[in-house]
């Protein structure tokens, strides 16, 4: 049977089955669960609890930054869910948005304005936190000299594009805010939970500049605080007395820990010595699947490589197509991750209710030679020298050698690879000090367009230097679209120029998100964006 497998796949398949030893292992489907849309918040904590509220977690990485206004990666993301709370926040099974530090809100008849008001909350100082200070971190967010990588969120307000006016929004007075859209925003109030749109203070941000995120100088407004950064190592959270609903938090203690081996993280996990695997790479899935506090869902997160559209040959769309069509991606969600990723030929996870994605080209080796030869490289001859970038943790680099091992059978070019720790990647990314680079996107709120607007012009996750006119259009037009299904016809055309015409992206797969929680470790729910509030987590007794 192997050797038949063999056959069929090609020589390069070996490189992948040299890997996969064990079976897959026997998973649940993948199937995204009926959720009634009103269903109530989870109760306070009840039965008996553990003496010691102490939760600990790996993260997997060190955090680029705590600055909600810079931060883009979902280790950072991670860790401003208990420090910061935006106006709304999410409910942590069935994602809808809940109040936050906004009570309630009213919104205008044609759905363009929105006043919210605001409870009576608190900094983890004991100050108050008014509309001023969100007009206050919203205007940082836009200010070019913040170089917020999501300023673009707030493009859906009126006036915050660059150079179009004031943007609209506006303290009414120290407990009321009145925020004023473009056109109408279905997914608003889903937005508004994102840490980007997070209170700062701004006291603190002007006295301490870039070091007001560390541990005596940063002030937040969520359920926990910042006790202790040790940089690649710990980051020690204590629970906010000052939070508004500080009686739901259980948790007294989150020891986030940066163990980026994912061994020695399922080792400390068998002895007790983490609660919680936040994520889990595919290769040590068999393993942990056989855990008691195994947890399996879909997942609105792409793996994709980007290109670097600003270096030759990777500016000639041949290239870029056929670099794609010469990667066979069943094969390595099958033998490589074997943990039921499913790969993609859309950027957006066809899981959205409401909306089909297009399928780009599916593996086609054959028709990507063509194009190679057609764009002056037959055989691969000529072919300059590139590299491919990843970060070092989990599977990245057993994907980058598949990878790299089918350019070379495939189009006879030879990539080189390039692994870099978290932070200098970022740093790679943003400077666009790269050829080809590994990259993930997990939506920001259960919409296409959190996966679309990221390819704009001007957005700042761009990070490829692609720019297209009609793809812009089609945006900007399902942006004033009050018709739900010719909007998702507009997002639908904008997504068929990016995966199957253009193609400054390589989608590789579609996430699952597997990862281990302690059975001790109750109020984590399984949902699609791996959105887990920490007020809402506690310990049981053994």
């Amino acid at each position: 049977m192997a050797i038949a497998v063999l056959a069929l796949l090609g020589g390069w398949a070996m490189v992948l089955l040299a890997r996969s030893r064990e079976a897959p292992p026997p998973l649940p489907p993948y199937e995204v669960p009926a959720l009634a849309p009103d269903e109530p918040l989870p109760p306070p904590p009840s039965g008996r609890l553990a003496s010691r509220q102490v939760l600990r977690l790996n993260n997997s990485a060190e955090p680029a930054t705590l600055d909600p206004a810079k931060m883009t990666g979902l280790h950072e993301l991670n860790v401003a869910l208990a420090l910061f709370e935006g106006l709304t926040s999410l409910h942590p099974r069935t994602l809808r948005p809940v109040p936050g530090v906004a009570e309630s809100w009213d919104v205008s008849p044609d759905g363009r304005r929105y006043v919210f008001h605001l409870r009576p909350a608190r900094w983890s100082n004991g100050g108050p936190l008014t509309a001023a200070d969100f007009v206050w971190s919203w205007q940082r967010v836009l200010d070019p000299a913040t170089q917020a990588k999501y300023a673009s969120l707030l493009y859906c307000i009126e006036g915050a594009r660059p150079g179009s006016g004031p943007p609209g929004f506006r303290a009414l007075d120290e407990r009321t805010l009145e925020v004023r859209l473009e056109a109408p925003t279905p997914y608003l109030l889903e937005l508004l939970a994102f840490a980007t749109f997070a209170p700062v203070p701004r006291g603190s941000v002007e006295a301490h500049q870039e070091r007001w995120t560390r541990p005596g100088s940063l002030v937040s407004n969520g359920p926990f605080i910042l006790a202790e950064w040790r940089p690649f190592e710990r980051i020690l959270l204590r629970r906010n007395p000052h939070y508004w609903d500080a009686g739901r938090a259980a948790i007294e203690e989150i020891d986030v820990l940066a163990i980026s081996d994912a061994e020695t993280a399922l080792k400390k996990c068998l002895n007790s010595e983490l609660d919680w695997i936040r994520e889990l790479p595919g290769e040590k899935v068999a393993a942990a699947a056989r855990l008691p506090g195994f947890r399996y869902a879909p997942q609105l997160n792409t793996y994709f490589f980007r290109f670097n559209v600003g270096r030759p040959p990777l500016d000639d769309r041949r290239v870029r197509q056929a670099l794609n069509l010469a990667v066979d991606k069943e094969s390595i969600a099958r033998y490589l991750l074997r943990a039921g990723q499913r790969p993609a030929r859309s950027f957006v996870p066809p899981i959205l209710p409401g909306y089909t994605p297009p399928e780009g080209p599916a593996y086609h080796p054959e028709h990507a030679r063509r194009l190679l030869a057609d764009a002056g490289y037959p055989g691969g001859r000529g072919f300059p020298r590139l590299a491919l970038l990843y970060n070092s943790s989990g599977s990245h680099q057993q994907i980058a050698e598949a990878i790299q091992h089918m350019w070379k059978a495939e189009l006879g070019i030879h990539i080189a690879l390039t692994n870099q720790e978290w932070g200098v990647y970022q740093t790679s990314m943003q400077n666009r000090d790269y050829d080809i680079a590994r990259s993930s996107w997990v939506a920001d709120y259960a919409d296409p367009s959190s996966f679309l607007d990221c390819f704009a012009t001007g957005s700042g996750n761009n990070r490829t230097g692609w720019s297209h006119a009609g793809y812009d259009e089609q945006l900007a037009l399902a942006a004033r679209e009050t018709d739900p299904i010719r909007r998702m016809a507009l997002l639908r055309e904008a997504e068929r120029i990016l995966v199957c015409d253009e193609m400054p992206i390589l989608p590789l797969y579609f996430y699952v998100n597997a990862y281990v929680v302690h059975p001790r470790v109750r109020g984590v729910y399984d949902n699609w964006r791996n959105f887990h509030p920490y007020q809402y987590v506690y310990v049981a007794a053994d």
